[in-house]
C-alpha cells in the first residue's frame, strides 16, 4: 500500500507555460540545452550550465550554486507561481492522437525504501548524486519522475469527470509535436478521495526516472535523520511524481547499433545466427519486428528477419523472456564477443522514437557495421521483473512522450 497527498504546485502562469515548460535534463547535452533555451524556460533550472561562457561543467559548484539562484529569480520575476492550497493535478500527454491521462502529486520516501515503490533498473551513484545535490540545494523536486500504478476505475472516473467538466490550465503542443494538457483539481472532496483510493494500490512503479527517484528519497532520509522530531508528514517526506495507469502506457523499441562483426564476414555471422534463429532476408525497405522474439537486422544495405527457436528462450523467467536477454545472450555476447552492454563502447543504444531510418542512417553512414531492431517490452513485463524483485538489462525501455518539466513542482522548503 502506497502513501500519497496533495501539494501546493509552483508552477507557471497560463501565458508562461509553455515557454516555461521544457524537456528533460536527461535528454539533452548542453549544446542543445543552451540551442533551445528561451528566457523563461526551465532549461535555465534543470541545466544551468549553458548561462556560462563556455558553458561550465555541469557538476561544478558555481553550476549548482545557479540553478539556485535561476529558481529564485523565476519566482521574483512571476514566471513560477506556487499555489495557495494543495491540490492533485492532472498531467495528460497526446502523442500520434493517443492521449494519457496522468495525477501529478507527492509520494512519500519510505515508500521507496521499503519497496511499495518498486524499481526495474540500476542506478549509477554519480548520476544519484548530482540529483541529489539539486534536491537537496533547491529543497524543492524541480522535475517530476514518471510512476504507473495497477488501473483503479474509481481513479480513472475521477480524472475523466475532472477532464470533462473543466477547460484545461494549460493546454500547449510542445515543438516535437507533443501535447500536453493540465487541470488542477480544486474539489477537496475529489482530493481526499484520491488520497483514500491509492491507499489501496499495493504498488507504484517507476516507468523513467530511477536516479531522481534514489536521489529524492536519499534527501528524504538525510533530513529526517537531521530532525530530531521527524514525524514522518513533514513536506521533506513527499517528492513529486506523475503516475499513470498501466493501461494508458506505451513502451517503445529500444534498439543497438555495433561497430564492428567482431572479425566476422556478413556470411560468417548469417551463418552463426542460423544456429538460434530462423533468418530470412527482407530487402531493402525498412522491416520491422512483428512479435516477441522476432527480430530486424540491417546490414549491407539489406534487412534481416530473425526470429528465435524454440529452446533458445525462456518464456517462464522474468528476465528470460526479454528480447534483449535473447539477443544479448545469442548474438550480441555469443556471436559479436560483447559482454558488458554498461561498458563496452563497440555499442550504442538509438531510441524507438528516433524510427527504424536511424538504425539503417547510422549502418549506410559506416559508422556502425549492424544493427538490430527489437520489438517493444511490454508494461506487463515491466510489472512482472519489478513484483519479483528482478532488474531489466541496460537500455531495456524507452518511454514517449517524456514528462515536460516545469509544468509542476514541489517544494519542501519551510
Amino acid at each position: 500500500m502506497v502513501k500519497i497527498k496533495p501539494f501546493c504546485g509552483i508552477r507557471p502562469p497560463k501565458e508562461y507555460a509553455a515557454e516555461v515548460a521544457s524537456r528533460p535534463y536527461d535528454v539533452l547535452n548542453s549544446e542543445e540545452a543552451k540551442a533551445e533555451a528561451t528566457e523563461r524556460s526551465l532549461l535555465h533550472i534543470i541545466k544551468p550550465e549553458i548561462d556560462f561562457t563556455p558553458i561550465a561543467d555541469e557538476h561544478s559548484a558555481e553550476v549548482y550554486d545557479k540553478a539556485v539562484e535561476n529558481f529564485k529569480a523565476w519566482k521574483e520575476r512571476g514566471w513560477l507561481v506556487q499555489d495557495n492550497e494543495e491540490h492533485y493535478y492532472i498531467y495528460a500527454q497526446t502523442m500520434n492522437g493517443r492521449t494519457q491521462y496522468g495525477i501529478a502529486m507527492c509520494c512519500h520516501f519510505e515508500d521507496y525504501l521499503s519497496g511499495a515503490i518498486k524499481k526495474h533498473e540500476l542506478t549509477r551513484p554519480d548520476k544519484e548524486e548530482d540529483r541529489m545535490i539539486h534536491v537537496r540545494n533547491q529543497k524543492a523536486n524541480i522535475e517530476p519522475v514518471f510512476f504507473t500504478y495497477p488501473d483503479n476505475d474509481e481513479i480513472n472516473a475521477i480524472v475523466e469527470s475532472v477532464v470533462a467538466a473543466n477547460e484545461p490550465d494549460y493546454d500547449f503542443t510542445a515543438e516535437d509535436g507533443f501535447g500536453h494538457h493540465f487541470w488542477v483539481i480544486r474539489d477537496k472532496a475529489l482530493n481526499d478521495r484520491i488520497t483514500e483510493l491509492f491507499a489501496s494500490v499495493p504498488a507504484l512503479y517507476v516507468a523513467d526516472g530511477h536516479h531522481r527517484t534514489a536521489a529524492a528519497a536519499r534527501v528524504g532520509q538525510e533530513c529526517m535523520q537531521k530532525n530530531p522530531s521527524h514525524t514522518g508528514e513533514e513536506e521533506y517526506c513527499y517528492f513529486l511524481a506523475v503516475t499513470f495507469p498501466a493501461s494508458q502506457l506505451r513502451i517503445i523499441d529500444y534498439n543497438r547499433v555495433v561497430r564492428d562483426l567482431n572479425g566476422l564476414t556478413k556470411e560468417e555471422l548469417l551463418a552463426a545466427l542460423e544456429v538460434s534463429f530462423e533468418v530470412e532476408k527482407k530487402g531493402s525497405d525498412i522491416y520491422t519486428p512483428s512479435a516477441l522474439h522476432n527480430f530486424a537486422m540491417y546490414i549491407d544495405g539489406e534487412w534481416y528477419s530473425l526470429t528465435a527457436k524454440q529452446g533458445t528462450y525462456d518464456d517462464k523467467d522474468p528476465i528470460g523472456v526479454l528480447d534483449v536477454t535473447v539477443l544479448s545472450n545469442l548474438v550480441l555476447d555469443k556471436i559479436l564477443g560483447i559482454s558488458d552492454l554498461r561498458t563496452s563502447k563497440r555499442i550504442d543504444f538509438v531510441g524507438g522514437i528516433r524510427g527504424l531510418g536511424e538504425l539503417k542512417r547510422r549502418v549506410d553512414s559506416g559508422e556502425m557495421k549492424v544493427a538490430f531492431a527489437l520489438y517493444p517490452v511490454s508494461m506487463q513485463q515491466l510489472i512482472d521483473i519489478a513484483d519479483t524483485g528482478n532488474i531489466m538489462p541496460p537500455k531495456t525501455t524507452w518511454f514517449e512522450p517524456k514528462l515536460r518539466s516545469g509544468v509542476v513542482i514541489h517544494s519542501f522548503e519551510k
